[in-house]
């Protein structure tokens, strides 16, 4: 059994994560992490001075998403992707197994910008400077628009950003489907946090491939602890080499 867990990456879920493994029991946690952004994660929670150090030989766009991030993390008090952690971290205190099953977000990020047309190119770099700019009230607003209509709300990302849903959420929906299904051949109960996002698309291939799974939406864990939330397929982007890894089996 497979049990994706449908997250935001900028909001503290930690409770009711760790009210969904208690009552699940997985055998694995899996995250959508790499491993250089795992470690990135780890030395920013660590030495929060990390966090206004700039990001350097990364494209100028990959840098404006992820102050975007930061910004919005910093309202609600958490670093991006402190969800991952959470689960990270309930899995060591609980003698779990963990296994990070995302792409490497910086390669995967410069091959999608190499792609994109001039035209969505600036769309994008648009998008993330006004994002700059966005305060709580404008991002409830949007993840109630996502949860009215997820289908109709990633079919328009695509319309927008063609080549941004293609990569950022198609090609890494197929990596962790497979992924998942080659541990889940090992592990009876296999639990994976991902991006809210990522949810419709890795469900229809689970099902493509007959693999058995349940699904716990962004919603759902809403309704596990009061503070908003939001969906996020997007990555916690940081880049950091220097600290202890999680082995990533390929």
């Amino acid at each position: 059994m497979i049990i994706l867990i449908g997250t935001g990456h900028v909001f503290n879920l930690t409770e009711p994560l760790h009210q969904v493994f208690d009552s699940e029991h997985p055998d694995l946690i899996c995250v959508e992490l790499d491993q250089q952004r795992y470690q990135a994660l780890v030395m920013r929670q660590q030495e929060q001075a990390q966090v206004k150090k700039p990001v350097r030989n990364v494209p100028l766009i990959y840098r404006v998403l992820a102050r975007f991030q930061e910004s919005m993390a910093d309202q609600y008090g958490v670093i991006p992707g402190n969800e991952m952690l959470a689960a990270i971290t309930y899995a060591q205190n609980h003698q779990l197994p963990v296994e990070l099953i995302d792409m490497n977000a910086q390669h995967l990020f410069t091959t999608m910008w190499k792609s994109m047309t001039l035209r969505e190119r600036f769309r994008l770099f648009l998008t993330g400077f006004r994002g700059l700019f966005i305060g709580k009230q404008r991002v409830e607003e949007e993840l109630k628009n996502y949860q009215a209509d997820v289908t109709g709300y990633l079919d328009e990302i695509g319309k927008i950003f063609p080549t941004i849903k293609h990569t950022l959420i198609d090609r890494r929906n197929e990596h962790m489907v497979k992924r998942l299904q080659i541990l889940q051949q090992k592990y009876e109960t296999v639990a994976a946090c991902v991006g809210d996002g990522h949810l419709p698309g890795m469900e229809e291939l689970l099902e493509q491939y007959k693999i058995d799974y349940k699904s716990i939406h962004l919603d759902e864990l809403q309704k596990k602890h009061s503070e908003p939330s939001v969906s996020s397929a997007g990555f916690s982007i940081t880049v950091n080499s220097s600290f202890p890894s999680i082995e990533n089996k390929k």
